[in-house]
């Protein structure tokens, strides 16, 4: 079974397969919108954005 989010199945996936290796987060909201992200700042923004913009947000 993939972890990846899709259209089907939206929400957000995030690796990083060993302390050293960069970040990795991909993720697909039920209003449409998409994103990907690599390395470790970048998938911080883009949870902090899921957080404040979609996931449970479209529940409020």
């Amino acid at each position: 079974m993939s972890l990846t989010p899709s259209s089907d199945r939206p929400g957000l996936h995030i690796s990083k397969p060993s302390p050293n290796a960069p970040a990795e987060a991909s993720a697909v909201c039920r209003c449409g919108a998409s994103a990907t992200a690599k390395g470790d700042a970048q998938v911080g923004a883009l949870v902090a954005g899921w957080n404040s913009n979609h996931g449970s947000a479209h529940g409020k």
